[in-house]
């Protein structure tokens, strides 16, 4: 909730101070548009968005997979991230939805970044269902009781008439690994685990027989860390962009930052509503 007016104050300064800012790039629509908007009368700054899943080598594998064809036209990406709770974090501040924007903002615009990317087409309208059910219950702070979800499922519909779906679970200790991701064209199928570090690759003619499996590495990582590598790969980007002064556009820009967040905050209030979300009204709102 402090990233607007920290974006704002670095943009409006005279000098020119390039920006990664972590995600999401703001917990509101409104207020990435109001950065955006300030972004465009600074030209001589960079502003690059900490969306590093794509970094991670597994899904980073999986990404030239699709981007090379090999899966033909994408119809259906689906992510489950089961996991463990919310960490603790400064003032518990990542407990209230008026903090963070609510957890399929905060914690999954990651993964509706990584939809729109597979898909290479912009959301239409969300669908979701979600709840406390177990994690927070007993927690008390300042009087208050969290209120963030800590599961869900949502779907996402795209302009080329892709799909999307997310399955969260932060009570799923128990899990082989923290993310799946699949991604299924018209000719094939690409699966991505994370922290397992594989892929899996197939094709409709050859069936499952000819599924083969890939150790995906990155020999840049040298620590992997909780991110698998992925937060130091992004910080290698930027430094990218900033070397090239003007030739290279940011890795992630803040257009990919507020689509994440706008989809994340359209699952939200379908979760409160209970009905389909365009995409469209939370941009205009």
């Amino acid at each position: 909730m402090t990233h607007c007016e920290i974006l704002m104050d670095i943009i409006g300064y005279p000098k020119p101070h390039h920006v990664l800012v972590e995600k999401p790039l703001c917990t509101t629509v409104q207020d990435c548009q109001k950065v955006i908007e300030a972004a465009k009368q600074r030209p001589d700054i960079l502003v690059q968005v900490g969306l590093e899943y794509r970094y991670m080598p597994p899904v980073a594998k999986l990404i030239d997979i699709v981007k090379n064809g090999t899966l033909g036209q994408v119809r259906m990406v689906a992510i489950r991230e089961h996991r463990f709770p919310f960490l603790v974090k400064v003032n518990n501040w990542n407990r209230f939805n008026c903090n963070s924007g609510g957890t399929l903002v905060e914690k999954c615009c990651h993964f509706f970044d990584l939809m729109r990317l597979f898909a290479d087409a912009n959301p239409v309208r969300v669908m979701a269902s979600g709840a406390i059910d177990v994690n927070h219950k007993d927690e008390v702070y300042d009087g208050k009781v969290p209120d963030i979800i800590d599961n869900a499922y949502v779907i996402v519909e795209f302009d080329n008439g892709s799909r999307g779906m997310l399955d969260l679970c932060m009570f799923a200790e128990g899990s082989r690994n923290e993310q799946e991701i699949s991604v299924v064209g018209d000719i094939g199928k690409g699966e991505a685990f994370v922290p397992e570090s594989i892929v899996k690759v197939g094709n409709r003619a050859e069936g499952r027989d000819g599924v083969v499996t890939i150790k995906a590495e990155d020999e840049r990582i040298k620590y992997q860390g909780l991110h698998h590598g992925s937060s130091y790969l992004e910080h290698l980007y930027f430094l990218s962009a900033i070397l090239s002064e003007g030739a290279s556009n940011p890795s992630i820009n803040l257009n990919d930052g507020l689509l994440s967040v706008a989809i994340g905050v359209a699952g939200q209030l379908s979760v409160e509503k209970g009905r389909f979300v365009t995409i469209e009204e939370v941009l205009s709102s």
